[in-house]
C-alpha cells in the first residue's frame, strides 16, 4: 500500500474535535452530551441574513469574483469605519472562513522553513495551518497565574532567530479570552518594527470585549505594511456554517499575493456571501443583545467554575472561552472518561484538553478549554456535572 505523506503524518489532530467519536458513541447510547469543547454559538443568526437566504432568486449559482463580491467588501469597509478604521473595499479579500484567511496569509508571506511566533496556549489550528504551509512555529508561553497576559517582551526576543518572519496574535484570544491592551500592542509593534516582521492579527472576536474599554485593532498601530488582519463573520453573527472570512491589509503586495492563491481556488462561497452581506448593517440591537448575553454567561460560568474545589479559571475579558485548570493529573484522560464512563442522570460534558493548545510538551496537561456558548440553564447543568465528575474521577 502506498504511504501517506510525512506532512500528513505530522499534522496534529484537533484537540477541539479529536474526542468527537467518543461523544458520538455516547449519544448513540442515549446520553445527552453538553458541548463545551467547541465555540459554536447557540444564539440565532440575524433574521436579515436568514431572509436573504430564503429569498435567493438566482437561476444559476455562479462563481463570484476571487476576492468576493464588491458589495460585500463595501459593507465590510463601512463596518470597519465604525471602529475608526479606514479600510477600502480593495484592501479586503473575502475567504472561505477565517481558516482560509490564515492559511493564505501564511502562504503569501512566509516560505517553507520560515518561523512564526505565537502565544501558547493558542488556537490549535494555527499549528495545523503552519504545518500545511511548511512554516515552523515558535512559542512564547503565557501563564494562567496572571490570566494569560502578554509575557515580557524579552520572552519574544529569546525565540527570535534569523528565520523569524512573523508574530501571530489572536485578540481577543481563543482559547483564553484575554484581550491585549493598547500598551501591550505597542510592545508588539516595537518588536515588529525592530525585527521587520509581519504581524498577523486574528480579530474575529472583536465584538465581544467585556472590560468596557474600546477595542484596539492592529490596523490602528500605524505599521500598515506589516499588518495582516484575519476576520470572520462566523462568531459575530452566529454564522459559522456559511464559511465567510476576510484577509484585510493595507500592504498591496501582500494583498496581490493572497489574490494569486484566491484565483487558484476560484471563489469564496456564493450563498455565504449573500447571507453575510445582509447581516452587516442595521443589526446594532442584535449585536448589543449578543454581547450582553455572552457577558452574562461568562460571569455566571466563571464564577461557578471557581466555586468547584480545585478548579481555577481566570476571568476572560473577551471572546467566549476560558482555559481552566482542573484538580487532575491528565485532563485528556479525564475528558475521555467523562465521555466513556461517567454519566449523571444520563448526561455528561465534552471539553477540549488544553494540552493541544500548547506547542511545548508537558504544558497544559491539567487544563481544559471550555466555551460558554450554551444558555445559562445548560451551563448550570454543566457545572453540576463537572463537579460530580471530578469527585468520582478522583475517588476511583
Amino acid at each position: 500500500m502506498p504511504q501517506i505523506s510525512k506532512r500528513g503524518s505530522l499534522m496534529p489532530s484537533s484537540p477541539i474535535r479529536k474526542l468527537a467519536p467518543l461523544s458520538q458513541a455516547a449519544k448513540a447510547q442515549g446520553v445527552k452530551v453538553y458541548h463545551l469543547n467547541i465555540g459554536q454559538p447557540d444564539l440565532p443568526t440575524p433574521e436579515k441574513g436568514l431572509e436573504a437566504l430564503r429569498h435567493v432568486t438566482r437561476q444559476t449559482l455562479e462563481y463570484s469574483p476571487s476576492d468576493g463580491y464588491l458589495s460585500l467588501r463595501q459593507r465590510m469597509s463601512g463596518y470597519y469605519r465604525r471602529f475608526g478604521l479606514e479600510v477600502s473595499p480593495e484592501e479586503i479579500i473575502v475567504t472561505t472562513g477565517g481558516s482560509e484567511a490564515i492559511l493564505l496569509s501564511f502562504m503569501a508571506c512566509l516560505d517553507p522553513g520560515d518561523e512564526v511566533i505565537m502565544l501558547e496556549p493558542g488556537y490549535a489550528n494555527y499549528i495545523s495551518f503552519a504545518q500545511t504551509a511548511g512554516v515552523e512555529v515558535r512559542t512564547v508561553t503565557s501563564s494562567i497565574q496572571d490570566g494569560f497576559a502578554l509575557p515580557d517582551i524579552e520572552a519574544f526576543e529569546k525565540v527570535i532567530t534569523p528565520r523569524t518572519r512573523a508574530i501571530l496574535l489572536c485578540n481577543p484570544s481563543n482559547p483564553t479570552g484575554y484581550v491585549y491592551s493598547p500598551e501591550e500592542l505597542q510592545k508588539i509593534k516595537d518588536i515588529v518594527l525592530k525585527h521587520n516582521l509581519f504581524l498577523f492579527s486574528d480579530e474575529v472576536y472583536r465584538e465581544f470585549v467585556y472590560n468596557g474599554e474600546p477595542y484596539t485593532s492592529a490596523l490602528s498601530l500605524d505599521i500598515d505594511d506589516h499588518v495582516v488582519v484575519i476576520d470572520s463573520v462566523s462568531k459575530r453573527y452566529s454564522e459559522c456554517g456559511i464559511r465567510i472570512g476576510m484577509v484585510v491589509t493595507h500592504n498591496k503586495t501582500v494583498h496581490d499575493t493572497v489574490m494569486k492563491y484566491c484565483q487558484a481556488r476560484l471563489s469564496p462561497p456564493l450563498l455565504g456571501q449573500i447571507v453575510a452581506e445582509a447581516s452587516i448593517d442595521g443589526v446594532e440591537d442584535y449585536l448589543k443583545a449578543c454581547h450582553a448575553e455572552y457577558k452574562a454567561r461568562r460571569d455566571f460560568f466563571i464564577d461557578g467554575l471557581n466555586r468547584i474545589p480545585g478548579v481555577v479559571s481566570p476571568l476572560p475579558q473577551g471572546a467566549f472561552y476560558t482555559v481552566a485548570s482542573l484538580p487532575v493529573e491528565d485532563a485528556e484522560d479525564f475528558c475521555r472518561w467523562c465521555l466513556t464512563d461517567f454519566r449523571l442522570d444520563g448526561e455528561t460534558v465534552m471539553m477540549a484538553p488544553a494540552a493541544g493548545f500548547y506547542r511545548t510538551p508537558g504544558l497544559g496537561k491539567n487544563q481544559v478549554r471550555m466555551a460558554y456558548v450554551l444558555k445559562i440553564e445548560d451551563l448550570r447543568r454543566c457545572l453540576r456535572i463537572l463537579e460530580e465528575a471530578l469527585k468520582q474521577y478522583n475517588s476511583r
